[in-house]
């Protein structure tokens, strides 16, 4: 075994990746695939899970040491279902990656529809990370395993965005909660970060970002590249490597309760 591999290779590890086959979560489940551990794909459709998992046809290797599962991460019962046939199709896994989250609509706050509101904290929250984070948790704490966590915050984890009040609220919870179940879980081994993606164009944002008609940036994509030094928005496969480090207990065995931007500098910006 070479010194990239005994760093960053996952050979032997099973992850577990919410969320799994959407966009950033099929980059992170590729990539934690790749470094060489079993990945397991949970997603609320069977369909989402057949199309990633076709990606991967004749490839065998790497067939052998991926699976899916359809789970709704909100529901606590369907969490535990989907953890125990985990446990059984390949072993306790020893990361989990949290990356169900979205958001829905964008208004003016006197126009705050509260059953969307709802609805948008509860899948970045509930689902997002309670749920799993405390199951899985449990699960290592009683068999004494140093697990690992990955969350999803947000460039507004940091910094609001206008007219997206529940998504702001979700996603700087989770940069909290992040910090906090770090520091619960220290003395057990567990280590909890997050990854902060930038500006990336996806189904959710692409109108907000694009103009359909046109093709040419919106008033807001214009603010968000002229506020990314990079001055582009960035490509989700750019968060293949922060994965891989965090996942790795040997590339960042001694990291815990940090959220990495990978955002173009757009924290950074200055004028």
């Amino acid at each position: 075994m070479n010194y990239f591999e005994n760093m960053f290779g996952l050979s032997g590890k099973t992850a577990v990746v919410t969320g799994g086959a959407g966009a950033i979560g099929g980059v992170m489940s590729d990539a934690l695939l790749q470094a060489g551990a079993n990945v397991i794909v949970w997603s609320r459709t069977r369909k989402s899970i057949d199309t990633f998992l076709d990606r991967y046809k004749g490839q065998t290797e790497q067939l052998n040491r991926l699976h899916g599962i359809q789970v709704d991460t909100g529901e606590e019962e369907s969490v535990s279902d989907a953890l125990e046939q985990s446990v059984a199709h390949f072993s306790l896994p020893e990361i989990l990656i949290n990356c169900v989250g979205g958001n829905m609509g964008k208004a003016p706050f006197l126009d705050i529809d509260l059953d969307q509101f709802r609805a948008v904290l509860e899948m970045n929250l509930v689902a997002g990370l309670v749920l799993p984070t405390k199951l899985f948790c449990r699960r290592w704490v009683d068999e004494k395993i140093k697990g690992n966590i990955i969350n999803l915050t947000s460039m507004t984890s940091y910094n609001p965005l206008s007219g997206v009040w529940a998504y702001d609220a979700a996603k700087a919870a989770t940069l909290n909660l992040t910090m906090a179940t770090a520091n619960e879980f220290a003395e057990y081994g567990i280590r909890i970060n997050a990854i902060a993606p930038g500006f990336f164009i996806g189904k959710q944002n692409k109108a907000l970002l694009i103009d359909e008609k046109t093709g040419e940036y919106t008033e807001r994509g214009k603010a968000v590249i002229n506020h990314t030094p990079f001055n582009r928005f960035g490509d989700v496969s750019e968060l293949a490597g922060a994965t891989v480090f965090l996942a790795s207990s040997r590339a960042s065995g001694f990291v815990t309760g940090v959220s990495i931007p990978v955002d173009g500098g757009y924290l950074i910006h200055n004028i």
